[in-house]
């Protein structure tokens, strides 16, 4: 077997899962919507269950949704017919998870279930199998083959179970409006939590801020830029800020005037400035100074007040990057 056969084998299986999910996605429909409400409208949790893969899909099913805003946890099947199923109460919603829909222990879950009042919603490739005619709402993962060259190995199935339910993950995150600082909340460990949680007044230089006022001189901002990491604001009468002079501005004023020193700041700087609020998200300032190729922005408070100078290699160096 070459390099290249063993090559093509990997992108097949790319490209019948890659099928697989452009099917489910043919196949979504009100169904979906009726799952998604169902679990919008429930006061309990959400049980996700399923045996074998089926149910290591399912906890990552039921992973996504907690982190996402929908407590979730997972329950296995054979388990919970021997005392776990007291974490189940009537207000939670059942993801029952199998391929065939026929699994004997996920449908004599499904009977316990039912005899408790409790919500279930079928994921399977069978729209016609027992656990689909007997669950309250059917999502459809149907597959036409496995990627396994012997159709056995659950391959496209599981990649279709798993796409499912990320998508009721994410629609229900847009049904419940949960935003980014709910995110942050939820995840305050990690790279995740340090770009999330990080807000511009936890990182922002306050001392010895770089301010000039309208009537200071270029010789009087070089020595602002070169002591305050490359930034000097221009303020008006009123404390306002009027300008913002970088050394980008300075490099550009050096090469067509001999003597910068005498020329006045106010002829120099920039006159619409992009500045931070101190109580906004790190991760929104590195967006507008990626965009825009600034390295330092003026960070004002609710009063447009100036209250510090934040920078980019700050940012960086706090995790937001």
């Amino acid at each position: 077997m070459t390099h290249k056969d063993i090559v093509e084998r990997g992108k097949r299986v790319l490209r019948m899962e890659t099928e697989a999910l452009s099917e489910a996605e043919r196949r979504i429909g009100d169904d979906f919507a009726r799952a998604v409400e169902c679990i919008a409208r429930s006061e309990g949790r959400v049980i996700v269950s399923g045996a074998g893969k089926s149910g290591l899909v399912g906890r990552k099913i039921a992973a996504t949704l907690t982190s996402t805003g929908t407590p979730a946890t997972f329950l296995h099947p054979a388990d919970s017919v021997h005392g776990d199923l007291g974490i189940v109460d009537r207000d939670d919603v059942a993801i029952l998870i199998s391929k065939s829909g026929e699994s004997d222990e996920l449908l004599a879950l499904l009977d316990h279930l039912k005899r408790l009042g409790v919500s279930t919603i079928a994921l399977t490739s069978d729209a016609n199998s027992t656990l689909a005619r007997h669950s309250d709402v059917t999502l459809d993962a149907w597959v036409k083959e496995e990627a396994c060259p012997h159709d056995l190995a659950p391959t496209t199935s599981t990649t279709v179970a798993l796409a499912l339910g990320d998508a009721l993950a994410i629609a229900l995150l847009e049904e419940k409006g949960f935003d980014a600082n709910d995110f942050a909340r939820l995840h305050p460990g990690g790279a995740i939590g340090k770009r999330l949680l990080t807000r511009v007044s936890d990182v922002m230089v306050t001392d010895r801020i770089p301010i000039l006022p309208e009537s200071a001189t270029m010789r009087e901002a070089v020595v602002q830029l070169a002591e305050r990491r490359g930034i000097a604001i221009v303020t008006g009468k009123t404390g306002a800020v009027v300008g913002v002079i970088t050394t980008g501005d300075l490099s550009r004023l050096m090469e067509h005037e001999e003597n910068v020193f005498p020329i006045s700041v106010t002829k120099v700087m920039n006159r619409t400035p992009k500045v931070a609020q101190a109580d906004e998200l790190g991760s929104a300032v590195v967006y507008r100074m990626e965009t825009h190729g600034i390295i330092a922005m003026p960070v004002l408070n609710g009063n447009d007040q100036i209250v510090g100078v934040i920078h980019l290699h700050d940012l960086m160096r706090a995790g937001v990057v």
